[in-house]
């Protein structure tokens, strides 16, 4: 078998010694691959066990420079590793992360569909526990942000600028 110009073999895969795909392949700043060789923005380390606090702060840094793949990737580590009664409210901030990415990509139809889906997720959530401020979060106004923008995204059907669209996780007190 050849080598590329990057120095795999054609055909190789990345793999971890147990055999799960690495995907250590660079990418941009909304989480599409570039090809080997090139370079891309740092990926986030996963697994990486934060406080509820700590989440917000470092999605909320990641979704204000554009980036909510991200975002995304820090949601889901608390969703995998926080308590069972918190996976709701976790699971819903990622499904609105990757629909900021989709509607940023130009994935109209996905975007809005993963931003009102992660909408549902968050308000359900709050719903059933009565906490429509954990951690600080304003879940009220950050539902109302996904819906509005899965609406003008539909209505627009263009990418959207990730960082100017971000929403506030705090927003008012």
């Amino acid at each position: 078998m050849g080598s590329t110009s990057s120095g795999r073999e054609a055909g190789a895969r990345d793999r971890d010694s147990e055999g799960r795909a690495r995907n250590a392949r660079p990418r941009d700043g909304l989480g599409r691959p570039l090809p080997y060789g090139a370079s891309g923005v740092d990926r986030q380390p996963e697994g990486v066990v934060r406080t509820p606090e700590q989440t917000v702060a470092e999605a909320q840094e990641l979704l204000d420079a554009g980036r909510p793949f991200h975002a995304h990737e820090v949601f889901e580590d608390a969703w995998k590793a926080g308590p069972d009664r918190e996976r709701g409210l976790w699971r819903g901030l990622a499904q609105l992360a990757v629909g900021l990415t989709h509607s940023a990509r130009g994935n109209v139809t996905g975007g809005a569909r993963l931003l009102r889906r992660g909408a549902g997720a968050v308000d359900e959530w709050a719903a059933d526990t009565g906490l429509p401020r954990p951690y600080g979060m304003d879940l009220a106004g950050v539902t109302a942000w996904a819906r509005e923008l899965a609406a003008n995204v539909e209505a627009d059907a263009a990418p959207v600028d990730a960082g100017r669209c971000a929403p506030t996780l705090r927003g008012a007190p």
